[in-house]
């Protein structure tokens, strides 16, 4: 059978639910979609909730650094409300139309009256108990759909607690759920802040050697040619700053170059060439895609590098800067004259993106960009090292796992269920705010990314709202891991991987119906 690589989606963030109610708080529209019989309007609410801050209602507090409304300050002018940037909205409710802050877990279980008058129930409790998750949960992971080889762990993120526990350790083929090792290696090591350079630079120019005007890759896989940049990094701004600072230098006509060495090894993916993927090179414009999508499968270039340079080239002569030839590569030299530079959008919103869109393009530059950070070769086996060392680095249960790429399109990655509940547990600690881009990432069932059409019906309909997730999926691979907000108001990690599988639908299925038994759950 050929391979059959999850698709990337669209941000899906105008979905025909949401568009019922436009006018609706997120706590309504949830309302409107989940059964008012299996679900109380808190714990919506709490869903609601975490579609905003994602963290434990028992540790947000402490989650810092927080403003006086709740709303982590890092994050409020980029990883909330950015459109198809970012995985959650909060609404533009602020002052000025921005982004409101979305309220803490706590206050909200608290106002509503959840159950035992108070977000502190669930924790004097306990949480939940092995014993009852395996009575609710042992029955659907026995399920034939989900072939031969199947493991599954749970953890409650407030305590780190493990509460569910079957083949835990066992490394299997992880598909893109890969994007979640791939998301916490490179803003632990990058950080949250971090944004990718592209720059233009001025060599020659002498007697003997007409200007050049090289421009140099930063490997941000999201630098855009199109007219609206929608947040991204523009390279028609980048055209016209470089003739500006030429014009100043009285430099009316050049050649233009282009580097793309920061980025080393092969450039194709060990799958071949693929709609999924363009060839990773550290220059290119709106991922390779030769159409007119900015995600899911699409045609791509076979040379991404040259497109980009093509394009600059032919913004800066609509700058009116003459262009003399075609573009060829070539290296920066050492001290060239910085002309101009763009820089993408903050590593925060980039694995947003890359987790809700399942973006396999943005997660093989991550990747890299861990690698660099780690002083290793930008490229699929110093990726490889990075994403593992930084991993260990972090105290995370590594042993096993194997990082072939970034985005899980190569079979020969593994991962653990117990690696992927702690890497999602590590995100909603309170020491690690950096990594809240995980969870808020996630796609959320019902409204967004890889699950915005999925839970809508039957036994299902509980998750909608309250399950956030990754999926992950490959010829026979099937896995999903995220979070889900339970019937006391915890917030629980979870992942289940399963191999052997040869109905992808019906084991979809099963893994949403595992999902949503969680949302359902008390289960002390």
């Amino acid at each position: 059978m050929p391979e059959l690589p999850e698709p990337e989606r669209g941000p899906g963030l105008r979905t025909r639910l949401l568009a019922r109610r436009p006018s609706l708080p997120a706590a309504a529209r949830l309302a409107d979609l989940v059964n008012p019989m299996a679900l109380k309007t808190w714990q919506v609410t709490a869903g609601a909730a975490v579609l905003g801050m994602a963290v434990a209602a028992g540790t947000v507090f402490a989650a810092g650094p927080w403003d006086s409304s709740g709303q982590r300050t890092a994050e409020r002018d980029r990883a909330v409300g950015r459109g198809p940037w970012g995985g959650a909205d909060h609404g533009r409710n602020g002052p000025g139309g921005e982004p409101g802050a979305a309220p803490s877990a706590p206050p909200v279980l608290t106002a509503l009256g959840a159950p035992g008058r108070g977000p502190g129930r669930a924790a004097a409790a306990g949480g939940p108990s092995e014993r009852s998750l395996g009575a609710l949960l042992d029955p659907l992971l026995a399920d034939a759909s989900l072939g031969s080889t199947r493991a599954a762990a749970v953890v409650d993120v407030a305590t780190g607690r493990r509460v569910y526990d079957r083949n835990a350790g066992q490394a299997l083929t992880p598909a893109s759920t890969t994007k979640l090792a791939t998301a916490v290696a490179a803003l632990s090591a990058a950080g949250a802040d971090h944004r990718i350079t592209t720059r233009t630079v001025l060599a020659g120019g002498g007697r003997r050697a007409p200007a050049r005007v090289v421009l140099v890759g930063g490997g941000d896989p999201t630098l855009t040619a199109r007219p609206d940049p929608k947040g991204a990094a523009a390279l028609q701004r980048l055209a016209a700053a470089t003739a500006r600072a030429l014009t100043a230098r009285h430099v009316r006509r050049v050649a233009v170059g282009y580097d793309d060495s920061l980025y080393t090894g092969p450039r194709m993916h060990p799958i071949g060439p693929n709609e999924n993927l363009a060839p990773v090179t550290a220059l290119m414009v709106d991922e390779g895609r030769l159409d007119h999508s900015a995600a899911g499968p699409a045609p791509r270039s076979a040379e991404p590098q040259l497109d980009a340079a093509t394009a600059f080239a032919g913004f800066l002569a609509q700058q009116g800067i003459g262009v003399q030839g075609g573009p060829a590569a070539a290296k920066a030299p050492g001290g060239a004259r910085r002309l101009a530079a763009v820089q993408s959008p903050p590593l925060s919103a980039l694995v947003e993106r890359m987790l809700t869109n399942s973006d396999n393009d943005i997660a093989e530059a991550l990747a890299r960009q861990t690698a660099l950070a780690m002083h290793r070769p930008a490229s699929f086996a110093g990726g490889e090292q990075a994403v593992g060392a930084r991993l260990a680095g972090l105290g995370l249960a590594v042993a096993g796992a194997r990082f072939r790429d970034g985005s899980g399109l190569d079979r020969a990655d593994l991962l653990t269920p117990g690696l992927l509940t702690e890497l999602l547990a590590r995100a909603g600690a309170p020491d690690r705010p950096e990594l809240r881009p995980v969870l808020t990432g996630l796609p959320v069932a019902g409204f967004t990314g890889t699950l915005e059409h999925r839970y809508a019906d039957g036994v299902d309909r509980g998750g909608t709202g309250l399950v956030r997730a990754k999926t992950g999926t490959l010829t026979g691979v099937n896995s999903l891991a995220g979070t889900v907000v339970d019937a006391d108001g915890r917030l629980l990690a979870f992942a289940f991987m399963t191999t052997g599988a040869d109905s992808p639908a019906a084991t979809q299925a099963t893994l949403d119906h595992l999902a949503a038994a969680l949302a359902g759950c008390g289960c002390r």
